[in-house]
């Protein structure tokens, strides 16, 4: 098959495709050795092949994945689980999220979210102090 011949369509969406060749380059991976760690912490299993994650990466048709394929994605890719969703989102769905313009928001969410609730109430008694709620 040509490389023309696999090009994305007009359109098409590539969200999830760009962040696993991002990260694959980043961690200097073959695509088996990153499958090999695409393995969902919830149930111990690898949830990805290597087959898959190139036809991916490669802008081949692929059916969308499904949550514990997420959750190993993102510990393969060494990402927070909330990248990799809204990446399969956009790419596989049209969702498209935004935190902000900046970026800010998405981070003090995914902070949050590694806080004790007791650190959460403290956080909230801070924001409450500097931006009073409507």
């Amino acid at each position: 098959m040509a490389v023309e011949d696999r090009a994305p369509q007009p359109g098409a969406r590539a969200q999830l495709a760009d962040l696993v060749r991002d990260r694959k380059a980043a961690l200097d991976l073959s695509y088996e050795k990153l499958a090999a760690r695409c393995v969902d912490p919830e149930t111990g299993v690898q949830t990805v092949k290597s087959s898959w994650l190139h036809r991916l990466a490669t802008d081949m048709p692929v059916q969308a994945p499904d949550l514990p394929a997420l959750r190993g994605m993102a510990a393969g890719l060494d990402v927070p689980l909330g990248r990799v969703q809204d990446a399969a989102g956009a790419q596989f769905f049209g969702i498209d999220v935004v935190w902000s313009a900046s970026g800010d928001a998405r981070a003090l969410v995914e902070r949050a979210d590694r806080m004790t609730p007791e650190q959460r109430e403290q956080l909230m008694r801070l924001l409450d102090s500097l931006a009073p709620p409507r």
